[in-house]
């Protein structure tokens, strides 16, 4: 029976991934549907604190949004890039990685893959490298963002391991951010020169590449006050974990736990935000951060749910089956995480869906924490919203997918960023655990 269970869940996830976007979450409660009323499975867990994390967060960014928040980023960014060009593969993964580590979603690479082409495009570089390790970057910093919804809820199943959210975060931030300088380096020799590639030459030929130049972003006049709103509000919810962490112990008693303090300071940066940029609240939800924040939460409820209704059912087999497994070759929990995150496409669901089980088989918390950017194999299957984006804006034809599935410039960067993620991750949280 386990085995017809585990073909539903599978066949779930692929249904969701054929559908795509929002899709997935729909799949993963037909899912659960099929197991709990047409097999009899006890339904799972609702990851209910992931999502209303997720909502909170993104209806702070969207406030951000609608005030010019994320157009006076752009332009810090495009600056930036413009100043160094020659140096834009290691510096596009460096903006995508910290504008996403700032914001908790990688969505906001969309708003600078334009001038990441462009840049390289004006100096004759490739613009699919740059492109292929920013989009990258954008995915694997989520597992280092102190508000995202994937290392929050980590880090809560952690805590009773003697794991607290600064010392994942001190784990996390510089090896997902090294791995990155040096998927840049890979990436920075992929690939034909750009004035060598047929393609390139063929749509100049053809007059299909043109040069933008650079482009005037108009600064609101709350733009700036609204991203320091909500600077304001992540050192908040950082500095009240750490009074409350148990290695600092400045609050012993806390009446407000980390996570719903995490929704308190963000929900509370939005209306901060709403006020003194006077802004339309209505006009919040029409944002695009805030519409694929939503979609976020619905495949998060669907996929997780799903996970959770078939490992809580099969806890002991499970043990049993992988625990040996795992304990002898432990980065098997990183290729798992690998290969689900691909399929499930979002980070929080693939944590929330296969971290317990984990850790409940006995994964020290070592090898989780260290496998843990594994879920950021959101590139391999080159149907991402961001990398379709990229390969979008890139007029010169580089950054194309080819007719295998797996042949796109985002796979080996990818590949080697996470690889390189996980091993020092081992290194790091072996001083640090």
């Amino acid at each position: 029976m386990i085995g017809i269970e585990l073909l539903i869940v599978l066949g779930a996830i692929y249904l969701g991934a054929r559908i795509g976007s929002i899709g997935i979450g729909f799949a993963g409660g037909l899912g659960v549907l099929v197991l709990t009323l047409g097999l009899g499975l006890t339904p799972g867990t609702i990851p209910i604190e992931v999502i209303l994390i997720i909502m909170s967060v993104i209806t702070a960014i969207a406030a951000m949004q609608l005030a010019g928040g994320m157009d006076y980023l752009v332009s810090l960014a495009e600056r930036l890039l413009r100043r160094h060009p020659r140096y834009i593969t290691f510096l596009a993964p460096l903006v995508t990685y910290l504008m996403t580590l700032f914001a908790g979603t990688g969505h906001t690479a969309f708003s600078t893959l334009p001038v990441i082409a462009e840049v390289a495009k004006e100096q004759g570089i490739r613009p699919a490298r740059p492109l292929s390790i920013a989009v990258v970057a954008s995915q694997v910093a989520i597992t280092a963002s102190p508000i995202s919804a994937a290392v929050v809820f980590f880090s809560g199943i952690l805590e009773p391991l003697g794991v607290d959210y600064l010392t994942l975060l001190a784990i996390c931030i510089p090896s997902t951010f090294a791995a990155c300088m040096i998927g840049a380096l890979v990436a920075n020799v992929l690939g034909l020169p750009l004035e060598q590639d047929p393609v390139y030459q063929a749509r100049l030929a053809a007059g299909r590449v043109r040069l933008r130049g650079q482009n005037h972003i108009e600064i609101r006049d709350g733009a700036r006050r609204s991203v320091l709103i909500f600077l304001l509000a992540i050192a908040a919810v950082v500095l009240y974990a750490t009074a409350i962490s148990d290695k600092v112990g400045l609050i012993p008693n806390p009446v407000l736990p980390r996570d719903a303090a995490i929704m308190i300071f963000m929900l509370t940066a939005a209306g901060a935000i709403t006020l003194g940029c006077r802004l339309d609240a209505a006009a919040i939800p029409n944002m695009a951060t805030f519409k694929s924040g939503m979609s976020a939460c619905v495949c998060v409820l669907g996929v997780a749910w799903l996970g959770d209704t078939f490992v809580s059912n099969h806890i002991e087999e499970i043990k049993s089956f992988a625990g040996g497994l795992l304990e002898t070759y432990s980065w098997l929990l990183a290729v798992t995480l690998f290969f689900a995150s691909m399929l499930l496409y979002s980070q929080g669901a693939t944590t929330k869906a296969l971290m317990p089980a984990a850790l409940a088989i006995g994964v020290d918390p070592l090898t989780a924490v260290a496998s843990f950017a594994a879920v950021s194999a959101l590139f391999v299957l080159p149907t991402y919203p961001t990398l379709l984006a990229a390969v979008e804006m890139d007029d010169t034809g580089s950054t194309r997918i080819g007719k295998a599935v797996f042949n796109h410039p985002f796979f080996i960067p990818g590949v080697v960023t996470i690889a390189a993620s996980v091993a020092l991750g081992f290194a790091i949280g072996g001083l640090l655990l």
